[in-house]
């Protein structure tokens, strides 16, 4: 059985992808948004290396935000996994918004970027939440599935 750390930074990771897919199609087709990785190489200040953001959101959302999440899981207010990934999503976001972006020099919330960005990380963020929280709730039911059948198999006796 995994501990709610691992099982937050495989859903972390999953949902990292799945933002990245999203990031690839609205560069490949527009770009008609600064990226959220193009906007942390920014903040790292490696603004002529690309792949530096896509490492750090892939770095952040597995080793950070995924485990955060695997821990506050449990106590966040919502009753579904998918909303309490969007609220701890853009709470995070909120919190880089106001501490990070500003001292990085983009802007409160990016704003720098234009309003435009601004939707589109509160969307992007949205949907990590939800896809960190389905595949977290999905590892928890099925450790708890694979639980429960060990405990069937011994009370059958």
């Amino acid at each position: 059985m995994m501990s709610r750390v691992t099982k937050g930074m495989i859903a972390g990771f999953s949902a990292a992808l799945a933002v990245a897919a999203l990031e690839a199609v609205q560069m490949w087709a527009g770009p008609w948004f600064v990226s959220f990785p193009r906007l942390l190489t920014v903040i790292m200040d490696t603004e002529g290396v690309a792949w530096t953001g896509w490492a750090a959101h892939f770095a952040v959302g597995t080793f950070i935000l995924g485990p955060l999440f695997g821990i506050l899981c449990p106590r966040m207010p919502t009753d579904t996994p998918e909303t309490k990934g969007i609220v701890f999503a853009v709470g995070a976001f909120v919190l880089m918004g106001l501490t990070i972006a500003p001292l990085a020099g983009i802007g409160m919330f990016g704003l720098r970027a234009g309003f435009p960005t601004l939707a589109w990380l509160i969307l992007t963020h949205a949907v990590f939440g939800a896809v960190m929280g389905n595949v977290y709730a999905r590892m928890v039911g099925r450790d708890w599935r694979v639980h429960r059948a060990r405990d069937d198999i011994h009370l059958a006796h």
